[in-house]
This record gives C-alpha cells, sequence and structure tokens, in this order.
C-alpha cells in the first residue's frame, strides 16, 4: 500500500516537473507603480525633541500676539459686511445657466444675455434693456 502511495506521488511529481521548463513567462512587473508618495513634496528631515517644542512655543506665542491684537483693536478686525444686491449681481451674472435671450435684473439695471454657451463670458455679452420714457 505504501509502495503504490510513494509511486503516485513520484508520478505527479515527476510530471509537474516536466512542466516548469514550458511555464508561461512571468507577467510580474518590472518596475513598481508609482504610489501616493511619489507626487507628494519631499518630506522635511525630521525634527529633534526640541526643534519640535521651539516650533510650538512660536506658535502659541503668535496665537497669543493675534488675540492681544484683536483685543487692543477690535475695529480693524470687524468683519465687512457684504451688500446683498452686489453679491446677487455677481451670482446671477456667474450664472451657468444662462441661455441667449434670457433677461436678468442687477443693481445696475435690466440686461439681455446675448453671449454664448460653449464661449467663456465676457461684459459685451449683458445688452442693457433701456426702458422706454414716456411720450
Amino acid at each position: 500500500m505504501r509502495l503504490v502511495a510513494l509511486s503516485r506521488a513520484v508520478t505527479i511529481a515527476s510530471g509537474l516537473a516536466l512542466c516548469l521548463p514550458c511555464s508561461p513567462p512571468c507577467l510580474a512587473q518590472t518596475e513598481p507603480e508609482p504610489s501616493l508618495n511619489d507626487y507628494l513634496p519631499p518630506s522635511e528631515p525630521e525634527l529633534t525633541r526640541d526643534e519640535w517644542r521651539q516650533r510650538i512655543e512660536d506658535a502659541r506665542r503668535r496665537a497669543k500676539e493675534v488675540a492681544r491684537e484683536r483685543r487692543e483693536h477690535p475695529d480693524l478686525h470687524v468683519p465687512v459686511p457684504e451688500d446683498p444686491e452686489i453679491v446677487a449681481s455677481e451670482r446671477v451674472l456667474n450664472d451657468e445657466s444662462l441661455q441667449r435671450g434670457d433677461i436678468i435684473a442687477t443693481k445696475k439695471g435690466m440686461f439681455v444675455y446675448q453671449g454664448r454657451s460653449d464661449q467663456p463670458r465676457r461684459e459685451q455679452d449683458f445688452v442693457p434693456i433701456v426702458p422706454k420714457t414716456a411720450r
């Protein structure tokens, strides 16, 4: 029984050995594919513990200076409110859905859009509508 199993194992092994020389060429890549790190800028050399602590202290000092500046001169840091009419006008002038012949109303008056969708927008694409005067 053992002799039969042994002869089968030898037959299978020799059959596999015959297949090895005629195996297909290896499809492995010769160069590795680029990774995300290949596209990133080179990293800075590692900081020592003391350099890292110094950077933290510098950042804290700058944050305290900014906070003090804001407390001492709050009038310099008040956000400028945007004029809602100007914002609305800019939004409509940059609207990608405008089509030739559309009429838009802005702070500066009413305009007819005469531009083309396949070309960049120009100021000349918006033709003012002149209201008729009473006779």
